[in-house]
């Protein structure tokens, strides 16, 4: 099967929702052809087919899509999740986490490519949507427990200032290839994106506790787009968004 016609199998098994067979038509091509080969199918993939790959993760077994996806690739799908309607964030934390500390990544390589696209401060900021106080008591302190903290947030500036504040716990022990991990990356090595992130998780938090829909903030909240709201169903991504089609 060519290239071509397997992009287009590919498409035509996301669109028809079975995600399971997409996997294992590009999973096909890598075993005979190769690697290489995939990684260049994957280029001409359109973001939003990738991101409904590798949303599907499952760790009882090894996708050789999340293997070989590169950190602009990761990135560019990365964005559009907010296009699926899951409330849990549980797709989402999981690819991310799968991708990241895969085996052979270099986790800063896919901070830097998410902090360079538009959008990528959102979907961290979703990802750590349900550890938001730990987050805020990290930002504080520079531990998660959050009896450490006093409750009281930090301003913008305070928060800007934190950012360079040496570290009190080492990687090593929160290497737990998820959210704290990722955390304390953010913090440590990716400054800038740590603080939009939070900011970003504090317009979403306001929103909430107004009972607004994110689109409906004041302006002066915060430079940010805003995502749809979840409502707990997880179905492949629209296929009448703008983003242009490989073929």
């Amino acid at each position: 099967m060519s290239h071509l016609a397997l992009i287009t199998k590919t498409q035509s098994l996301i669109a028809a929702g079975d995600i399971v067979g997409a996997e294992y038509a590009l999973a096909e091509l890598a075993d005979t052809e190769g690697d290489h080969a995939l990684m260049e199918v994957l280029e001409q993939l359109p973001p939003k087919d990738i991101l409904a790959v590798i949303r599907e993760y499952d760790d009882s077994k090894n996708s050789v899509v999340n293997l070989l996806v590169t950190p602009e690739q990761f990135a560019r799908a990365l964005v559009l999740e907010k296009q699926y309607k899951d409330l849990t964030h549980s797709h989402l934390r999981g690819m991310v986490n799968a991708i990241i500390f895969r085996s052979d990544a270099q986790p800063l390589e896919f901070l830097e490519a998410i902090g360079n696209i538009e959008g990528g401060s959102e979907a961290l900021a979703n990802y750590f949507a349900e550890k938001w106080s730990r987050i805020e008591a990290f930002a504080r302190t520079g531990h998660f427990d959050t009896f450490e903290d006093d409750g009281a947030m930090l301003s913008d500036e305070e928060l800007r200032a934190s950012a360079h504040v040496r570290a009190h716990i080492t990687q090593e022990e929160v290497a737990d290839s998820d959210w704290m991990e990722l955390a304390w990356l953010l913090r440590y090595e990716c400054r800038d994106l740590f603080i939009e992130m939070l900011l970003v998780l504090r317009a979403k938090a306001r929103a909430h506790d107004l009972g607004l829909d994110e689109e409906d903030l004041p302006e002066d909240d915060g430079k940010v787009e805003t995502s749809d709201t979840d409502r707990g169903k997880a179905t492949p991504a629209a296929r009448d968004s703008d983003e242009e089609s490989a073929i």
